[in-house]
């Protein structure tokens, strides 16, 4: 373990991760605790972490809202949650032809996955396979990698939607398995583990990730990317909370921008290799400083979320193209982006 008492020590270890050598949860925990005045020294051997495996790359990630609503779990920071009393939208799975034009706005905003997304515990048979006959004809038509996020399922309910050609299967820890008890109870933390297990059995690449700022202390934290770690998930969303009104949560202060771009750079240096996506919450925690998550984290999710607002995708290519990285799988590329978006 190196000493931390400067920034250029921040940039040794990183050259030890490239090595070969894994972070200690004594050094994540540093990480965290990093003075406002070394954030930057931080954040420039994260990025030396994240350029080697990643370049300047920045994968666009689109949800799309497939079933709103109608969820008997209690998570508490879910506006969708059965004791949440925000005005939300709520209705049934959505028809096949909206799946499939949620794709084509996807490829619209330079997205190379397509993330599908329901409410609820668990999806129906039925369910399933109408999630899985749209993500056939997308794989058909288009070049869209596609992510799950249904909840809870049967070995054979993953089974089918590897076979239909789904991509990745999205189950979040949310939060370190100390906490869990705090922000659900409803079902369980090992019920979240053993569904990233179960994807990754039937074939699909799995992704979990976490939602800071629900009362979680920094040693949590560190805890949620070391679980993560274990897991060998393949992406790893890092949702903000954006406490919204009406639920639990609704009062939360928000985190700083300082220590969401922290979080974002202990991810990497615990998870070195590993997709590390800035997910909801973004705009309203990171605020003006979003660009420098970028130096850490190689993807976003690109237009709105769940049930909040996202930043409008031509501010998201012109954030890329200033920062002089590119956007993965553009043919056009961010500089003709921002060179057409100024004529």
């Amino acid at each position: 373990m190196v000493k931390r008492d400067r920034g250029t020590d921040w940039l040794a270890l990183a050259d030890a991760v490239l090595a070969g050598a894994e972070v200690t949860r004594a050094d994540a925990l540093a990480m965290l605790e990093t003075p406002d005045a070394e954030l930057l020294s931080l954040l420039q051997a994260a990025y030396r972490i994240r350029y080697h495996h990643y370049g300047n790359r920045v994968k666009l990630n689109m949800i799309i809202n497939a079933k709103s609503g109608l969820c008997p779990e209690d998570c508490a920071y879910c506006s969708q949650s059965v004791i949440s009393e925000a005005p939300v939208a709520k209705y049934p799975l959505l028809n096949r032809e909206t799946l499939l034009a949620g794709a084509a706005e996807a490829q619209a905003r330079k997205a190379t996955t397509y993330c599908i997304v329901m409410s609820g515990r668990r999806p129906s048979d039925r369910e399933v396979e109408q999630v899985a006959a749209a993500v056939e004809e997308i794989r058909r038509t288009t070049n869209l990698r596609i992510c799950c996020c249904l909840g809870l399922l049967t070995p054979a309910q993953a089974e089918r939607l590897a076979q239909a050609g789904v991509d990745r299967y999205n189950h979040n820890l949310n939060t370190s398995q100390a906490h869990y008890a705090n922000i659900c109870s409803t079902h369980t933390y090992q019920d979240r583990i053993e569904t990233v297990q179960q994807s990754r059995a039937s074939g699909m690449s799995p992704c979990s990730g976490a939602i800071f700022g629900m009362g979680e202390s920094l040693e949590e934290r560190v805890e949620i990317a070391f679980a993560l770690r274990a897991l060998d998930v393949d992406s790893i969303p890092c949702n903000f909370l954006n406490p919204i009104p009406g639920t639990p949560l609704g009062d939360t202060p928000r985190l700083s921008p300082q220590a969401c771009l922290k979080i974002l750079a202990m991810m990497r240096f615990v998870n070195p290799s590993k997709e590390i996506r800035i997910a909801g919450g973004r705009e309203v925690n990171l605020r003006s400083l979003q660009p420098l998550g970028l130096y850490a984290a190689n993807a976003i999710f690109v237009g709105d979320y769940l049930t909040t607002d996202g930043q409008a995708p031509d501010a998201d290519w012109a954030m890329i193209a200033d920062l002089g990285f590119e956007i993965e799988g553009d043919g056009e590329g961010v500089a003709e982006v921002l060179s057409s978006m100024a004529r």
